[in-house]
């Protein structure tokens, strides 16, 4: 009963990139593949400002002003890195007006300033279009959440086309020569239909290739939760045709109604720590989207949690690094998930996903943030986005005053888009540390600073945080003392932001 359900809720629910901003029709008149600027960005450079990245960006969202979205207009980002630059590739979507489909490309040297380069097709592919026919449906005009990697010198693309009909989706290849194309259909890797069998809706595809050369995909929305399966590294196809995969994630049940949408899965093999991190989007996309993540020393599972349990059961599952929240001086940003996670070749991880603020939450941003991890190998993510801030050594005497702080709490609203109607922020409180090692003036609180990493014995709970520099967003000031770290009794995520 529960399954059925939980079926019938999620074909009426929206899947993970639909937007309610109109979705273009039309082509682009450019002709050919539009990889690489037109004659219309023909301008002198501008020498680039940080602050001038701003909340909304209304001025400049429609189609015409395309090259000077920089990081607005985001959705569903997947980025890597070849050689000395990153790309981004991310869903069909614009703020306020119609725009083409294709999948959109950008380009950046240091995760700051993008550059928005053009789309991966001039059209809906039409393999992809065809399997979606064959099944009784009509494909989108639109393509979502894409997944980029290079094997060897090829380029491949997976992208993901969903229909008029809940749970008719397919997951299809592209290759190209170089990132920016152009792109050649290959095949359908996945498709889903309306079936009574167990399956998810066939979007939101991430790979991982291990060190035996393997590659393994994972998907999913809604419905049956998350897949995988092998893929041909050869080809970069379905290793099975027709294997839909495994369930590997689920989420809970509340008296009969699933506790929200499950979707967006991202995989990586941190090599230092020995594990496999799924990283995945919780609820619904516009409001109380985020990120939680499980870990596995096999890329095949199981997955557990902080707590040591299997994200394959139907429970909710922690970490939770990232949520919806709202610093002093903000309206909050809402919408904070379906993560890209990837590395620059030093070590440093990064998570970037879409951020929506809290005054129109049909704006849609790129943030980026730096990882860090615990000393029991789980991901913290910055409370900040990353500005390239010099981490130059931060003393005990730093620590001492005013910091906004963020315990994170959840609060379980089962359903979709009609249920989970607030964001529910995170709002930051203030809290002073005092240069006598107590908390607010409070005996019965403290804190200690060594080495970077911040001990706080605060309401009942001690913390182990770690501290580094960041730039204040929401004041625009250049650097400040920033802490992360895990609640040990929730396993949800902890910031602070010095004054």
């Amino acid at each position: 009963m529960k399954k059925l359900f939980g079926l019938i809720v999620l074909i009426l629910a929206l899947s993970c990139s639909e937007e309610p901003i109109p979705v273009d029709n039309k082509q682009d008149n450019t002709g050919g593949q539009t990889t690489t600027p037109d004659s219309n960005n023909q301008t002198a450079p501008e020498v680039f400002d940080i602050s001038s990245i701003k909340d909304t960006y209304s001025e400049i969202a429609s189609f015409e002003n395309r090259f000077k979205w920089g990081p607005h207009n985001v959705h569903d980002p997947a980025i890597f890195k070849d050689g000395d630059t990153y790309y981004s590739y991310s869903t069909d979507v614009a703020y306020g007006s119609a725009i083409r489909p294709g999948l959109q490309i950008r380009k950046s040297k240091d995760l700051i300033e993008w550059e928005f380069v053009g789309w991966v097709f001039n059209s809906i592919p039409a393999k992809g279009a065809a399997y979606i026919t064959s099944k009784g449906a009509v494909p989108n005009n639109s393509l979502w959440a894409p997944y980029v990697l290079k094997h060897g010198d090829e380029y491949r693309l997976y992208y993901s086309l969903a229909s008029n009909l809940g749970r008719v989706s397919v997951i299809g290849l592209a290759v190209a020569q170089t990132p920016i194309g152009p792109w050649v259909e290959r095949n359908i890797v996945v498709g889903t239909d309306r079936s009574n069998s167990a399956q998810t809706n066939g979007i939101d595809p991430t790979v991982i290739t291990i060190a035996d050369g393997k590659q393994y995909m994972y998907y999913g929305s809604a419905w049956d939760g998350l897949h995988m399966f092998e893929l041909n590294p050869d080809n970069g196809l379905n290793a099975n045709a027709n294997n839909r995969g495994d369930r590997i994630a689920h989420r809970g049940f509340t008296n009969g109604f699933v506790n929200g949408n499950i979707e967006g899965p991202e995989i990586i093999y941190n090599k230092e720590l020995g594990y496999y991190y799924l990283f995945i989007a919780y609820d619904w996309l516009e409001t109380k989207y985020n990120i939680r993540v499980g870990r596995s020393t096999s890329p095949t599972g199981p997955f557990l949690d902080y707590f040591g349990n299997d994200i394959n059961v139907k429970e909710d599952n922690a970490p939770m690094i990232v949520a919806p929240y709202r610093f002093d001086n903000h309206s909050g940003w809402q919408g904070v998930s379906h993560c890209a996670v990837f590395e620059d070749g030093t070590g440093q991880y990064y998570i970037a996903h879409q951020g929506r603020p809290g005054i129109d939450k049909y704006f849609m941003n790129l943030h980026v943030r730096q990882l860090h991890w615990t000393t029991d190998g789980w991901p913290i993510a910055s409370p900040e986005r990353y500005a390239g801030v010099t981490q130059d050594a931060i003393t005990k005497d730093e620590l001492v005053g005013t910091f906004e702080f963020i315990d994170f709490k959840y609060t379980i609203v089962p359903g979709y888009a009609n249920e989970q109607l607030s964001p529910d922020f995170q709002d930051s409180v203030i809290i002073e540390l005092d240069a006598s090692g107590t908390i607010d003036g409070n005996e019965s609180y403290s804190w200690e600073y060594q080495d970077g990493k911040l001990s706080l014995s605060y309401d009942n709970v001690n913390y182990e945080l770690l501290v580094f520099r960041g730039r204040d967003w929401e004041n625009n000031i250049e650097s400040t003392v920033l802490f992360s770290g895990l609640n040990p009794q929730t396993a949800y995520a902890v910031w602070g932001k010095k004054q």
